[in-house]
């Protein structure tokens, strides 16, 4: 691996909120949008996130005029397979990557709470729907990369006589994200994605994940073509105690969210295999490796990305570089107090990773010399 090859994204909502931190200004805050996106591209976020909810607004429009108000940052858009013909989708994307002179990525959501996908009307089963979506990714590549026109016979979709003029920017075609925990996530991920996206666990456990998915993908000839991701919530303060206490202070706080919130109906509706995993880390207790917070995951079920690194910017990094050695090279950091933790991200934390990092690669290499 090489320093090029570590990459850090943010992410974008419509409104600024958190689980400890109610929403401020509008549904679609169109300030909040313009001054977070540069506030990220500023502190030297590769990319950021635009994730999915059947309540929210849409991602791929948000991601748009994020792009349209920033020059580098890229846009790593959350779409949920199904709900948008792959063909119309895939020319969606490419739009928006020639948009962002070449800006753009797609997050592949499968999973997730199932009574939020019954509320947009998709009641497939687990398995099917991972069915599903190793088609939609068979017919994206072959709207984004065909130069004539072609025939898909698929169970879930058929395509007769697809030729499309617009094509990706990026070449061969826009970078893949994939999210998904459960066996047949893995069985699709290892076809298809180009980086494999996990939440906040274990260094040990994050190991055995890299080493699943590498085994997966090495069926298909693709054990070194997949990249890493983790998503974390860094919690950061200038000593270790006043970080620990701010932590304390956003658990009351979601604590205090949570009892106002209205509940939503579930339908007996399972939650996905991540949340499952982040659930049963917290059971082992409220900090993993030193600095590993999972509070916040058994609070809310572990609806999200929702454990933490806790400590200095300096314990944080160093925290960071631990999963960077365990073979993590993306990491999607997102704050609970959104925008003044971007910046601190930004001005504080980010740099110090890739300074680690850049000594690990020389250390590498003076070894090998």
């Amino acid at each position: 691996m090489s320093l090029k090859d570590l990459e850090f994204i943010g992410h974008i909502s419509a409104q600024e909120s958190s689980e400890a931190l109610a929403p401020i200004g509008r549904i679609v805050d169109h300030h909040y949008i313009k001054s977070h996106a540069i506030a990220q591209e500023y502190g030297g976020f590769d990319k950021a996130l635009l994730a999915v909810n059947s309540a929210a607004p849409d991602s791929l429009v948000l991601a748009a005029y994020a792009a349209a108000v920033t020059d580098k940052i890229g846009f790593l858009v959350a779409q949920r397979p199904g709900f948008t013909s792959p063909t119309l989708a895939a020319r969606q994307f490419a739009t928006l990557d020639h948009l962002s002179n070449g800006r753009a990525a797609i997050n592949v959501i499968t999973g997730g709470d199932g009574g939020d996908l019954q509320r947009d009307g998709d009641f497939l089963s687990h398995d099917e729907r991972y069915e599903r979506t190793d088609e939609y990714l068979d017919i994206f590549r072959k709207v984004w990369t065909s130069s004539e026109p072609f025939d898909y016979d698929g169970k879930y979709y058929k395509v007769q006589d697809n030729l499309t003029a617009v094509k990706p920017l990026q070449k061969p075609h826009l970078p893949i994200y994939f999210s998904g925990a459960s066996d047949a996530a893995v069985k699709v991920a290892a076809r298809h994605a180009d980086v494999y996206m996990m939440w906040g666990e274990p260094v040990a456990d994050i190991r055995q994940r890299i080493a699943g998915v590498r085994a997966a993908a090495a069926a298909y000839g693709r054990a070194d073509q997949i990249r890493y991701s983790l998503s974390l919530r860094p919690i950061l303060g200038a000593t270790e105690a006043e970080a620990w206490a701010r932590a304390d202070r956003i658990l009351q706080a979601a604590r205090e969210r949570l009892a106002r919130g209205k509940p939503r109906r579930n339908n007996g509706a399972k939650t996905n295999v991540g949340s499952d995993r982040l659930v049963e880390v917290a059971s082992r207790g409220k900090v993993q490796d030193k600095r590993l917070w999972t509070e916040i995951a058994a609070l809310t079920g572990a609806a999200g990305n929702s454990t933490s690194l806790v400590g200095t910017p300096e314990q944080v990094a160093e925290a960071v570089l631990d999963y960077y050695d365990a073979g993590v090279t993306t990491f999607l950091f997102r704050g609970f107090e959104p925008q003044r933790d971007a910046v601190e991200y930004g001005q504080l934390l980010l740099p110090r990773i890739r300074a680690l990092v850049a000594g690990r690669q020389a250390q590498g290499s003076q070894r090998a010399a």
